[in-house]
């Protein structure tokens, strides 16, 4: 009965979404290239480690990395199941960014009723309304200047030169000629 089912589920599949025995697809399409996922949203920039590291750089530019770093660390914390290792990330988060004192402090509204207390019942949506001011910030300001970039436009041409090398389009418009003479 099972077999049944999988010969009716890959029947109904198109060519295109079958994958070979090793796992990859047999589609001819490429994937879409990184940096046009990056520049579709934020939200898929920050899910790329690679883009998290070029959006990293250009922010270190901008002297605005810790918000992104911010954000990363409350993601980070989300996960975090264990109550004494939460306790010590969000005392980590809160010294490194939230704190009067903080080395890397983000400007985010409310901050000034943020103290220490908090930190002793810790849960993983804490620091999620500040995360989310983050975020927003990231959004409307930084990332749409991160993808006017040179930082950004040079990544992008790179991907682009090794998508469509030179030596290809030379070898295919020299069979072109030979054949089309």
């Amino acid at each position: 009965m099972f077999n049944r089912a999988v010969s009716r589920l890959s029947r109904k599949r198109p060519p295109s979404d079958i994958h070979s025995s090793d796992g990859s697809s047999s589609s001819s399409h490429q994937s879409p290239k990184s940096t046009d996922k990056w520049a579709a949203s934020l939200e898929n920039l920050l899910e790329d480690p690679e883009g998290v590291k070029r959006f990293r750089e250009f922010l270190k530019k901008e002297f605005s990395e810790e918000n992104v770093l911010f954000w990363l660390a409350c993601e980070d914390f989300k996960k975090t199941q264990d109550k004494k290792q939460m306790q010590e990330k969000a005392k980590e988060i809160y010294m490194t960014f939230l704190s009067s004192k903080a080395s890397s402090q983000v400007n985010v509204e409310g901050q000034s009723r943020l103290n220490e207390k908090i930190l002793e019942e810790p849960h993983p949506l804490m620091f999620q309304k500040l995360q989310d001011q983050i975020f927003n910030l990231m959004k409307y300001d930084s990332y749409s200047r991160f993808l006017k970039s040179d930082l950004f436009l040079k990544h992008k041409r790179t991907e682009e030169e090794e998508e469509d090398p030179p030596d290809a389009q030379t070898a295919a418009k020299r069979a072109s000629r030979i054949y089309n003479t």
